[in-house]
């Protein structure tokens, strides 16, 4: 019978039967007997982590990477159809293992026990990580060590957050939850970030990220210009999954000579593309945009640095038609209110990176219905085995 066999993941992750049953961990190609077990089927794999499927970090660990490559198309084919829209969806790029150079974990204390890891699937139980098939091996080989610190401030029962950054100097570390103060704390932070060659560590009790050690400035490179990192500031997840994205981008805005890039952070589209380009950089949050005008400056790059909400003060048509392309790349809500001036803009290209395919999809059909024509959709893998899906995509007039 064909009723039992799985014919693609839906898009939480649980496989899918042709009449619409959700079966949790399997994957196309199983079938699922009268009785609820999975026979698994060409696309079943077994998972690589000890800790799957309990560790909320992985989703998807049991499907083969052509089935999840998959997944990928159809995310984003499946919004674009909620909104009646049709696209050539490029080839995904997909991370590979233990590639991931940020991540946020958390930590508890029970007695003399620390657990530090992700929290378990719709839950806040930590999994105390044992190994991790998605962090790059320097932020893992940490954690045990970081077990050793977190015990002289966490008390029993109580949690900390964990925040990890690969950065030019080595690890980023933002601890969270708990107050470090008096000479014992300064030199047990001190100590610590010494004996692993930490780039920086800060701690916030509430009142904001706070700097304890940072023997040098912190920074990431962006197209070959070094930018100060604020604590706890955003990267994207995989060196290779942001070269992906900068590759699309790249090709969405062609040859053009002025690019406002919206929703800049700090300046991973902007500056490589300020090499052979004038570029006015926009984004709302201030240290960032801070970090960026300053590297910039230092570099000399052509980039107008601004300091603007494009949610409450979005660029208008008449502003926007001035650039020959814009690049956004909005926080999860979207750009509604930004693409909506831009569907009556006469600029001739857009490149619109999402970490939505729901919220992407909407403002694309705003921008068709404005004249623009969606070319193509590159979806991007850089959460591996998860359900979050990313995408680059090109508009032109």
């Amino acid at each position: 019978m064909t009723d039992d066999l799985i014919l693609r993941l839906a898009a939480r992750g649980d496989g899918m039967t042709a009449d619409g049953r959700t079966i949790p961990f399997a994957a196309p190609g199983d079938r699922v007997s009268a009785g609820g077990s999975i026979e698994p089927g060409p696309h079943h794999q077994t998972p690589p982590c000890r800790h799957f499927p309990t560790c909320g970090g992985c989703t998807l660990q049991h499907v083969d990477d052509a089935a999840y490559t998959t997944y990928l198309v159809e995310r984003v084919a499946g919004a674009l159809a909620t909104q009646g829209l049709k696209a050539e969806i490029a080839a995904p790029h997909l991370s590979a293992p233990r590639t991931r150079r940020r991540a946020s974990l958390r930590a508890e204390r029970f007695g003399r026990k620390i657990l530090l890891g992700f929290n378990e699937g719709q839950s806040r139980k930590v999994v105390d990580l044992a190994e991790c098939w998605i962090l790059a091996p320097e932020l893992f080989a940490l954690l045990q060590p970081l077990r050793g610190l977190l015990a002289k401030f966490i008390a029993d029962k109580r949690t900390a957050g964990v925040e990890l950054a690969l950065t030019d100097q080595g690890i980023d570390l933002l601890l969270s939850g708990f107050e470090a103060e008096g000479l014992a704390a300064i030199e047990a932070i001190n100590a610590f970030a010494e004996t692993h060659r930490l780039a920086r560590v800060s701690i916030d009790s509430g009142y904001g990220a706070e700097a304890r050690w940072e023997p040098q400035p912190v920074t990431v490179t962006l197209g070959g210009v070094a930018v100060g990192l604020p604590a706890g500031g955003f990267l994207q997840a995989t060196a290779d999954g942001e070269a992906a994205l900068l590759a699309a981008v790249r090709e969405g805005v062609g040859d053009a000579k002025i690019i406002a890039d919206l929703f800049a952070g700090l300046g991973t589209f902007a500056l490589p593309l300020s090499a052979s380009a004038r570029v006015l950089a926009a984004e709302g949050a201030r240290d960032a945009i801070l970090s960026l005008k300053a590297a910039a400056g230092r570099a000399g790059r052509q980039v107008v640095a601004d300091h603007r909400d494009l949610f409450r003060r979005p660029y208008t048509a008449a502003e926007l038609s001035r650039f020959d392309a814009v690049v956004l790349d909005p926080p999860r809500a979207g750009a509604k209110e930004q693409a909506a001036e831009l569907a009556k803009a006469t600029t001739k290209r857009i490149a619109y990176v999402s970490c939505n395919p729901a919220t992407f999809a909407r403002d694309a059909r705003m921008l068709v219905d404005g004249g623009w024509r969606l070319e193509w959709v590159k979806p991007v893998g850089q959460f591996r085995w998860t359900t979050h899906v990313e995408l680059a995509s090109a508009f032109t007039r």
